[in-house]
């Protein structure tokens, strides 16, 4: 499995382990969700480069200054939607900003049950 598909994946189950959080794809890519909340776009495990998309608030300006990261697309990017490339970034960081993500978009009674941020 080359590198970036081990990271993809590791990326998933993370944000599989959460409160609440289930797979779906809804266009054809993999997205994860919360109460019916996508709270990370995952795209396909074998794009080029691997890119996620996130809802951040905290580390916004930190995420956008990476190379080739972006606000998202369809106007998800105004309401602090991000699009990063992860393949050069430590999984450490990329497992934050899912968490950050999903803090921002998941019910309280769940975000209750995870550490304190």
């Amino acid at each position: 499995m080359p590198r970036s598909s081990k990271k993809w994946e590791r990326i998933r189950r993370y944000a599989l382990g959460l409160p609440g959080a289930w797979e779906d794809n809804p266009w054809g890519e993999a997205v994860v969700k919360v109460n019916k909340k996508v709270f990370v776009f995952l795209g396909l495990p074998d794009s080029d480069p691997p890119t996620i998309t996130v809802k951040l608030t905290d580390s916004h300006d930190h995420a956008l200054s990476i190379d080739g990261a972006q606000p998202a697309g369809y106007g998800l990017g105004r309401s602090g939607w991000v699009r990063v490339p992860v393949a050069d970034l430590e999984a450490d960081l990329v497992e934050e900003w899912v968490e950050e993500s999903y803090r921002n978009v998941a019910p309280k009674k769940l975000v209750a049950q995870l550490p304190s941020a």
